[in-house]
């Protein structure tokens, strides 16, 4: 009788396990796991924190050395007056520099070399945009005569950068969460990521134009920075389980 009961305990436990083996296999067939891809964008507008001026100063002279040494001499004054006004937070840095010969075009014989002209073009990074007027005056009284263009920018640091970046990945996740839901199931990771961001803005240019002698009296030169806009774009690939 004992021999009889153990046996049959036996019985039922392996018929035990294979059904809760049966039954983990087929929950585990059951689910399935699918990867789909989503996109995010967000747009949003802020104003610049950084102005990119360049400022040129051009001399000519009947001798190259002549012109040289004019171009100098105002270029050292012209970038001693922009760090007044800026502060030391200015960066200067030379963009261009160049020494050519300017030829009689009516002569009949070769042509005949009858002045040169120096031509030194700064690029003047300054962050105190209140500025860039004085900046700009500055630079003229001292001897700049060509204002080549005016930029604004925003830096690549900027908190506004990383929060078009957030919302844009924010929205792509939502909608990974809606098609997991209608799946029935729900977002098991991110696979891969790429993203991308573009700052638009209409920047300021300035044609050449020479200092005069009532420019000290006048108000400095008027800019507007206006605002920019920053798109940021997020596609991810997910794992959904259903």
């Amino acid at each position: 009788m004992s021999l009889y009961r153990g046996r049959t305990s036996t019985i039922v436990l392996m018929t035990l396990c294979i059904s809760l083996f049966v039954v983990a296999g087929c929950t585990r067939k059951s689910s399935r796991t699918t990867r789909v891809t989503v996109a995010g964008e967000a747009t949003t507008r802020v104003e610049p924190d950084t102005a990119v001026i360049s400022i040129s100063v051009v001399t000519q002279s009947p001798q190259a050395l002549a012109a040289q040494q004019e171009n100098a001499r105002k270029s050292e004054a012209v970038a001693n007056s922009v760090k007044a006004i800026a502060g030391s937070s200015v960066e200067i840095k030379t963009s261009d520099y160049t020494l050519q010969p300017q030829y009689d075009s009516r002569a009949k014989s070769l042509p005949k070399i009858v002045a040169y002209d120096a031509r030194n073009t700064v690029i003047v990074t300054m962050s105190d945009l209140k500025n860039v007027g004085a900046v700009i005056d500055a630079a003229s009284r001292a001897g700049a005569n060509s204002i080549d263009g005016i930029s604004f920018v925003l830096r690549q640091t900027s908190p506004a950068r990383g929060q078009a970046l957030a919302d844009a990945t924010q929205q792509a996740m939502n909608k990974a969460r809606s098609i997991a839901e209608a799946l029935g199931g729900h977002v098991l990771r991110v696979v891969a990521e790429d993203e991308s961001s573009t700052v638009a803005g209409t920047p300021e240019t300035y044609d050449s134009f020479k200092a005069d002698s009532t420019l000290k009296m006048r108000a400095p030169t008027p800019i507007a920075a206006g605002s920019l806009s920053i798109r940021s774009s997020v596609q991810l690939i997910v794992e959904v389980e259903s």
